[in-house]
């Protein structure tokens, strides 16, 4: 295993300490009483740590005495990781870029049927003679149509009603587990409106991921989801999406917040098949669904045709 690691570090306190916050933790979290904990430590604890733990300072390639509080040495280490990575050239996109290459587009990818409407609303919304207000207009006919076939996946039950003329009609409902929104900021808000359109008191939630531009990664800046969010199912909306970098940290923003995967439904206008892939290699589990998939993306990791900055064009920005 040492062999596989490019920086070892061996993080040293204090035995004291490192005694006091175990008895700290065992009593107040646990309800253990102060002479069970000793016993434990001393018996179990100490002999591990004394036997597996500290030989391995031996190999270790940097010591950091007084542990989390030494910030000197943190800084020390933060900066060589910076520098290595920087050296290899390893980043998020780099590494999306070369993968999956060749592979057919994953089952859990749902594209909107190409019907003549939806031909006709790609083309003008691609066109960069098109004016804002027809961007504008001809986006929001295709956010709610994705809304609408991306709802079809929810999961239904057959329930019988009886209609005005004193007949019965089998038809289906949804079952009673609540939807949330979540837009990933700034271009995915702009689908919140067809969201809330079809979707009768939705909650909403937003994401705030952008890009650095010294390093071209995802970086999360800001965030807010409704509370107790983990049984709803979710509808993750961005605009359009590329390398699947800003998508995959969202996706894993709300895995953290114990929203089930198989639960999460990523909506987006336009894919890049790269970022489709990356995603669905990521999270297997979630469903991936968009009005069109396009085969590439330029050196900028821009979509190719695409439709240029969404963001942009919709805000009047650019």
């Amino acid at each position: 295993v040492f062999q596989l690691l490019d920086m070892k570090v061996f993080v040293d306190t204090d035995s004291d300490i490192r005694l006091v916050r175990r008895l700290q933790r065992d009593i107040m979290e646990r309800g253990r009483d102060i002479v069970g904990v000793i016993k434990q430590y001393h018996k179990f604890v100490k002999p591990a740590f004394e036997q597996y733990i500290e030989p391995t300072v031996q190999v270790a390639d940097i010591v950091v005495p007084r542990g989390g509080e030494n910030f000197v040495a943190l800084d020390l280490i933060v900066q060589h990781v910076h520098s290595q990575l920087e050296k290899r050239e390893i980043t998020v996109r780099a590494a999306l870029a070369s993968a999956h290459q060749g592979q057919p587009l994953p089952a859990t990818l749902s594209v909107l049927p190409n019907t003549p409407q939806v031909r006709g609303m790609h083309t003008i919304i691609r066109n960069k003679d098109t004016t804002r207000d027809e961007f504008i207009f001809y986006s929001k006919r295709l956010m709610r149509l994705l809304i609408e076939h991306a709802l079809s996946f929810l999961p239904l039950k057959s329930v019988t009603v009886e209609t005005p003329q004193g007949t019965t009609y089998e038809g289906k409902r949804f079952h009673r587990q609540r939807i949330t929104g979540v837009s990933i900021l700034r271009a995915g808000e702009t689908m919140e409106q067809a969201l809330t359109a079809v979707c009768k008191d939705i909650r909403l939630g937003k994401i705030l991921i952008q890009t650095n531009h010294d390093t071209g990664e995802p970086e999360l800046h800001y965030l807010r989801l409704p509370k107790e969010i983990s049984e709803d199912y979710v509808i993750l909306m961005d605009s359009t999406v590329s390398t699947g970098a800003a998508a995959m940290m969202a996706v894993r923003v709300l895995l953290d917040h114990d929203v089930q995967e198989d639960r999460i439904f990523l909506l987006s206008l336009l894919m890049a098949e790269m970022g489709v892939h990356s995603v669905a290699y990521a999270f297997p589990r979630v469903r991936i669904i968009t009005t069109a998939v396009d085969k590439r993306i330029n050196e900028e990791f821009h979509i190719i045709p695409g439709i240029g900055n969404f963001g942009d064009r919709y805000f009047g920005t650019d």
